[in-house]
């Protein structure tokens, strides 16, 4: 009798766990992906041409809300974990949910998942969404690069469209971005990257991305998405924790498996975190970590062009999974205003239904607009509530370029953010310790 599977997912784990582990396996049968985290991605099907021959129908993605339906009706023996950046009890919720079914709740863990690369592979991980993971992922491009190495940027998945045209993805431009119909959370990640001169891969098939990015680099920088482990096993892991939120590294899956599995651990944001929560995260990471080395780093916010926004009506747009299964109330973009004596408004009662539904599903969000935007619903919402608001003047940290992508009523600050060593020794003297073990450059 085969194994009859159902892998809980939220496009991109999921994906790869069944790429890796069961896309090959005769003796098991994967009946159904479920979707979570991530708005309209249910109801779509994993395509024959990556589900392989097993599988010449495909394999249905249905919301999570039908796991017990799947597991009675399809007898399912095993039900698979497989997204991020859930706290550790709600992790045990699904567990519940499947033991209660009769079936085995399963998580897959490295060994069994990491792609192994015959390139050198420095990863960027994080305990949670919005740790500073991206601008540091960045800085690290940057110092490579100087270095005379030819860098790929390996990013965590994304496959919120056409999946079989999403199989592998190369992106060099932002007509590349334009090209595959990029969601606004692909291209927070993406743009910035490319505007630093970066070469960006990404998809559903990692085993076929990695190939092709071999070809053109002498180095893999995997930049990873919300608190997930790696799809490659990592030559160096850098992992930061956010003392903004302190605790949340120990509370959160896998956040704590990243945090024990790393090689130097970045406690970041130490300009904006006050000094208890800054020692209570080290000490913890201390803790999970014995043998890892710690630094601190910066994360400074600018405002484009130092505009005076004293006493002006504005209205604040933040990253929209830092705030959303991020946990944050807000993020930079407030902070910037606040500090530039902004009155910042409200934006919940003139919330699109699209953005009222995410108020609705995340009550801790504060007096921020999360920029949503996995489909064209949400954009148009995302659009229609900015132009809705009696802002003067929109404030965005958002990684994009908004004024761009929409076509907004209102003049757009765009707030960044970057990293800035903190210690000494800090993070550059230890990856070039890294490169010089390894003889690189060449």
């Amino acid at each position: 009798m085969k194994q009859r599977i159902v892998i809980m997912g939220a496009a991109g784990r999921d994906f790869h766990n069944f790429n890796m582990v069961y896309r090959d396996n005769p003796d098991v049968e994967v009946v159904a992906f479920t979707a979570a985290q991530i708005a309209g991605i249910s109801g779509r099907t994993y395509p024959p041409s990556l589900a392989g021959p097993h599988y010449p129908q495909g394999i249905p993605i249905v919301d999570e809300s039908e796991l017990e339906t799947l597991c009675s009706e399809h007898n399912v023996n095993q039900v698979i974990f497989a997204y991020s950046d859930l706290p550790h009890v709600e992790v045990m919720h699904h567990a519940s949910r499947t033991l209660a079914c009769g079936a085995d709740f399963v998580l897959l863990g490295p060994d069994r998942t990491m792609l192994q690369s015959r390139l050198p592979v420095i990863a960027v991980s994080a305990v949670r969404t919005g740790c500073g993971k991206s601008q540091t992922a960045r800085w690290l491009s940057r110092l490579l690069r100087d270095k005379g190495l030819h860098v790929a940027i390996l990013r965590h998945p994304m496959p919120y469209g056409d999946l079989q045209r999403e199989s592998v993805q190369r992106f060099a431009t932002c007509a590349d971005l334009d090209t595959a119909n990029c969601t606004l959370e692909e291209r927070e990640e993406y743009e910035p990257h490319l505007a630093a001169g970066n070469v960006v891969y990404a998809g559903v098939d990692y085993c076929h991305i990695l190939q092709l990015a071999e070809q053109h680099a002498d180095i893999i920088l995997w930049d990873g998405g919300n608190n997930d482990f790696p799809f490659l096993r990592p030559d160096l892991h850098i992992v930061l924790v956010d003392p903004l939120r302190p605790g949340h590294e120990l509370n959160f899956h896998p956040g704590e498996t990243v945090l024990r599995m790393a090689d130097i651990i970045v406690v970041a944001k130490t300009d904006a975190a006050r000094t208890d929560d800054i020692e209570q995260a080290e000490a913890n990471a201390r803790h999970a970590n014995p043998h890892a080395a710690i630094i601190h780093a910066a994360s400074p916010i600018l405002l484009d062009g130092n505009p005076d926004l004293r006493n002006r009506r504005v209205l604040v747009v933040e990253d929209g999974p830092t705030t959303t299964h991020g946990g944050m109330p807000f993020g930079a973009a407030y902070l910037a205003a606040s500090h530039a004596g902004a009155d910042i408004i409200d934006p919940h009662s003139y919330a699109a239904p699209a953005i009222a539904a995410i108020y609705a599903q995340y009550p801790h969000i504060g007096p921020v607009l999360p920029a949503m935007g996995y489909s064209g619903e949400q954009l148009a919402a995302l659009r229609q509530t900015i132009d809705d608001t009696d802002a003067e003047v929109v404030v965005s940290a958002t990684p994009i370029d908004l004024a761009a992508l929409l076509d907004l009523n209102k003049p757009v600050v765009r707030t960044r953010y970057e990293f800035a060593e903190g210690s000494t020794p800090g993070l550059r003297e230890m990856v070039e310790r890294f490169l010089t073990e390894r003889h690189l450059p060449p």
